[in-house]
């Protein structure tokens, strides 16, 4: 038996629980469209583990942001060679996994 999780959900879950600094509201919304994709092109199912996704995930307010926290990340492209990049969107922020 599975639960389907909505965005509402999803989102409600992180502002109502101690991961609600982790990541901005649209920042939810982009994450939760990047594992819904994910789980549709791997032809999966993913459990809804909040607190794996907030320690598997981090949001940056700009690229700028993870260069300062990643001394290997130059450019964008080392970055992509390095994770998987979701893109707030309407924003400079950008969610990385953490690696």
């Amino acid at each position: 038996m599975k639960n389907t999780i909505d965005t509402y959900y999803f989102r409600n879950w992180f502002l109502n629980s101690q991961y609600k600094n982790n990541f901005s509201i649209e920042g939810l919304s982009s994450l939760y469209d990047y594992l819904v994709d994910l789980e549709e092109d791997q032809n999966t199912e993913f459990n809804f583990d909040p607190v794996a996704f907030a320690c598997a995930y981090s949001e940056y307010e700009n690229f700028q942001e993870i260069k300062e926290n990643y001394n290997s990340i130059e450019t964008i492209q080392d970055l992509e060679n390095n994770t998987s990049i979701i893109e707030v969107v309407g924003t400079d922020r950008l969610i990385i996994e953490n690696f």
